[in-house]
């Protein structure tokens, strides 16, 4: 019997074709095959096995095909990888770029340097075409060129390990009442949706802000809310993470921005400027956070068609509600919902807890430099501080909080302060407090001994019943460390002895030189003891109350 291979396979498409022209069980199939079986040696098995293998013609190509004639394959490479080059290196942002013909010109009239030396190439030997055709065939395309290289999904082992922090403008645009109008700029301020997403588990907190751009304070405000413990009990997403991801905009640039992450412990990773790192995109973690951004406005802000929020208030309400739904969903690669695996995976040690507002307030201080005035007056944002004496006339680093009234004042290595402020106005929303007086403090004395007393039940009823006072039941709370407290304005502590004299000498309003024997060696068993500042400004009040010689109105 002849080999399978000597049926033709002109033949074979012949009887393919008129196979295909008869029906299934047509008896002239049979005919067919056992012609051809027999014509050329092989059985119907065979022909069988010959048509199911699809033995089609294929293309007639040049024995030579795909290897050059006029240079060898080697320098034909080395030209499709200098031309490659220069169309990389003369790549614009817009993706333009020089032609296969200007750079085949190049070469051949002034050639191009290379770490081998002067490369030119001889006229006449390579033509676009040609050149074009074997940089596809080698990989040298500028689309493979310019292909990024393949993506590496990272996720975070721990809950609060990473954040990502993002800005999206609403779909709503504006709010028909909005909170606050600026009268310098033109129109009501944009409503924008904040978001921080964790990493490990997806869980996402947003908010709503009318704002004018992005701006520090804007965010500041947000991830206060966003570490701090929610008022309501069913959201548990709190603490303070361990790295913030954002993008390279003016939040991350912002000077007070950085201060707080670094008074926070927080680092504060932002994203490498575009075609710094080659060809590898560099802010292809954005997704994280632009994914809750995305199903927010398709699945919520949808519904404003029907019916709007009036409010700032009753917009963060409603979108509180769906983050709560959304929490609920289910993870990205888990079998549980995005709170669960946030919760199940907390670090061994709990939660970093937050700060309180009022010691958040401290960190956010914008530096700027003034010149003191000769009353000793300086006026920041409309607002007049009068500070020590001895820097009248000086050129002085200010720092004034961005949420608090507080100023600070720096000189070389001294610094000043806190200062209130002593007049001019006062911006709006900004509360003022003034210092107590004598009836006050009684009032106060009277008013905490007022809430101490308790009246027997038996006032009421004649009758002696007990009386359950103060029983609370434990509540399971989530494991938490302490807040560790930065103080770098020496607002806790004295940064030395002789500055916690002088802060009690302004505080008693009288030198210490003529204090008596105990009450200076009062003072000393104090300064010895602690230089805290609440601990030391507590016992001067004590030791000096108000009235006495040498007390907090002592003359």
């Amino acid at each position: 019997m002849a080999p399978s291979t000597s049926v033709p396979v002109e033949a074979l498409v012949m009887l393919r074709r008129r196979l295909a022209a008869l029906p299934a069980k047509h008896p002239d199939r049979q005919q067919l095959l056992l012609s051809t079986g027999t014509l050329y040696g092989v059985s119907r098995a065979t022909l069988y096995r010959l048509l199911r293998g699809g033995g089609h013609p294929r293309h007639a190509h040049r024995a030579d095909r795909g290897r050059p004639r006029v240079l060898s394959g080697a320098e034909v490479e080395g030209w499709c990888e200098i031309i490659a080059a220069m169309k990389v290196r003369t790549t614009n942002r817009k993706g333009r770029h020089l032609s296969t013909v200007r750079i085949l010109e190049l070469l051949e009239k002034h050639g191009v340097e290379t770490p081998d030396g002067l490369q030119k190439l001889p006229p006449g030997k390579l033509t676009a075409s040609t050149i074009n055709r074997h940089m596809r065939r080698l990989g040298y395309d500028n689309e493979r060129m310019t292909r990024p290289p393949p993506a590496v999904r990272f996720q975070a082992e721990q809950s609060n390990a990473l954040w990502h922090f993002d800005m999206s403008p609403s779909e709503l645009k504006q709010l028909a009442v909005p909170p606050w109008i600026d009268p310098d700029r033109n129109g009501a301020p944009t409503l924008m949706l904040f978001s921080v997403v964790d990493d490990r588990s997806g869980v996402a907190y947003q908010e709503y802000r009318c704002v004018y751009g992005e701006d520090a304070e804007s965010a500041l405000r947000f991830l206060f809310n966003a570490m701090s413990a929610k008022p309501d009990e069913a959201n548990p997403f709190q603490g303070v993470p361990t790295t913030l991801y954002l993008d390279n905009g003016p939040v991350a640039k912002s000077g007070v921005f950085q201060r707080v992450m670094e008074s926070l412990n927080i680092e504060a990773i932002i994203h490498m400027p575009a075609g710094s790192d080659g060809r590898r995109t560099t802010a292809r973690a954005k997704g994280k956070v632009e994914r809750p951004f995305r199903t927010v406005k398709d699945a919520h802000e949808t519904l404003y068609h029907f019916h709007q929020p009036e409010t700032e208030e009753e917009a963060n309400r409603w979108l509180a509600r769906y983050i709560a739904t959304y929490n609920s969903g289910d993870h990205r690669s888990e079998p549980h919902s995005r709170l669960h695996d946030w919760l199940g995976n907390l670090p061994p040690d709990g939660v970093r807890q937050m700060c309180a507002w009022e010691r958040f307030c401290t960190f956010a201080r914008e530096p700027e430099r003034r010149a003191v005035g000769i009353d000793c007056r300086i006026t920041v944002a409309g607002v007049t501080y009068e500070v020590d004496p001895d820097l009248a006339g000086e050129t002085v680093v200010v720092w004034w909080g961005l949420f608090d009234q507080e100023l600070f004042v720096e000189q070389g290595e001294e610094r000043f302060g806190p200062y209130t402020p002593v007049g001019g106005p006062i911006p709006l929303h900004r509360y003022r407090k003034h210092r107590k007086g004598r009836c006050e403090v009684r009032a106060d004395k009277v008013g905490e001994l007022a809430a101490q007393l308790k009246l027997p039940r038996s006032a009421l009823s004649g009758e002696d019943d007990v009386v359950m006072i103060g029983v609370q039941q434990d509540s399971a709370a989530l494991p938490s460390r302490p807040f560790r407290d930065p103080d770098p304005f020496h607002e806790l502590a004295f940064p030395s002895v002789l500055a916690a004299r002088r802060a009690i000498a302004d505080e008693v309003r009288f030198p210490l030189a003529k204090l008596s024997d105990d009450d200076r060696r009062f003072v000393d068993d104090l300064l010895r003891r602690t230089l805290a500042r609440p601990e030391i400004l507590a016992a001067i009040r004590e030791r000096f109350p108000q009235g006495r010689r040498g007390g907090l109105y002592g003359c």
